[in-house]
């Protein structure tokens, strides 16, 4: 099902844009012919160019388990009330953007600070890329405010960190293609009797793509020492997906950074000027109010390019160039 809601939503998808492109052709036909089409065009070109940036950003997400669904973890920096309160903010942010974007997102755990805030928060947000969408938003988030618990009203910088995990399915299937098993039979050796001994009757099992090898010969039925040791593979098997799942989040969790000064991904500043920063792709943004309220589709997009290309969204020139400490 998923698949087909896949497959439907790429069939829209080029109907939109064979719908968008008519329409432009119409209104450049008519521009040709002296019609003062100016501001259609403007509006139809800016609709047109969000739209193949989407389908941009959806062709950038070709990780293995950039297709799933994601669990969101936010955690307060140092700073007591204001990081906690900035954790609440960022909080409200992803689940504006995962209500923008009509996935499913449900707060799983939720534990409040004390007097504002939050010391905690796991959000599992459902729906097709999510992971891979949110990858650009693992890492530590700055916010440069005028605080609204300091009642001198001075300056504050907190810090939260973000942590984004793929949903794995619990149950691993094991499924065993006879042809990338080899089995080979032998005469059993040691105690057993004689018949144990005359006849091919142990059986080693090897899995050609893991290169796991299991034999069993203690049954004198070479049928039983069969099942037997395709039973054993089953398990090694198991625990060799285990394994790799276990390697995999320990190569996520690796990946944290400290949640302090000069490990941030991105900066968000609300005075003495309003301007959102990110400090890997220089893109900034000077419409903090709309980036908060969800829409981080142009950060999501710029890193995404970023990864894969090594090209910077912007030279950080938007608003100012230094940020304030």
């Amino acid at each position: 099902m998923q698949e087909r809601k896949r497959l439907e939503q790429a069939l829209a998808s080029d109907a939109e844009v064979t719908r968008m492109t008519s329409d432009l052709d119409t209104l450049f036909e008519l521009a040709r012919e002296g019609e003062n089409v100016n501001g259609d065009l403007e509006r139809e070109i800016k609709q047109f160019s969000e739209r193949l940036e989407t389908l941009e950003t959806g062709m950038l997400l070709s990780g293995p388990n950039d297709s799933k669904s994601a669990i969101l973890v936010i955690h307060p920096g140092a700073g007591g009330t204001e990081s906690q309160d900035w954790a609440e903010m960022l909080l409200r942010m992803y689940l504006r953007w995962a209500e923008r974007h009509g996935f499913q997102a449900t707060v799983t755990d939720r534990l409040e600070g004390e007097g504002a805030g939050i010391k905690s928060a796991t959000v599992e947000i459902n729906g097709q890329d999510v992971f891979g969408l949110l990858q650009p938003e693992i890492g530590v988030h700055r916010l440069v405010r005028i605080s609204p618990f300091d009642a001198n009203a001075r300056r504050h910088t907190s810090f939260a960190s973000v942590f984004v995990y793929p949903q794995i399915e619990d149950d691993i299937n094991i499924d065993i293609k006879p042809e990338d098993l080899r089995v080979d039979v032998f005469r059993a050796s040691g105690a057993g009797g004689q018949h144990v001994n005359r006849t091919e009757s142990a059986v080693r099992m090897t899995h050609l793509p893991t290169g796991i090898v299991v034999q069993c010969q203690n049954e004198r039925s070479q049928h039983k020492n069969r099942a037997s040791a395709l039973k054993q593979m089953r398990a090694r098997l198991y625990e060799y997906e285990m394994d790799k799942k276990r390697a995999e989040e320990k190569k996520l969790e690796d990946s944290k950074l400290d949640i302090n000064f000069g490990s941030q991904i991105r900066s968000y500043v609300l005075a003495p000027y309003r301007m959102i920063k990110d400090h890997r792709t220089k893109l900034a943004i000077g419409d903090v109010d709309r980036v908060l309220d969800g829409d981080l589709d142009r950060l999501m997009h710029a890193y995404l390019v970023y990864k894969h290309t090594g090209k910077l969204a912007g030279d950080g020139k938007e608003g100012k160039e230094e940020l304030p400490d």
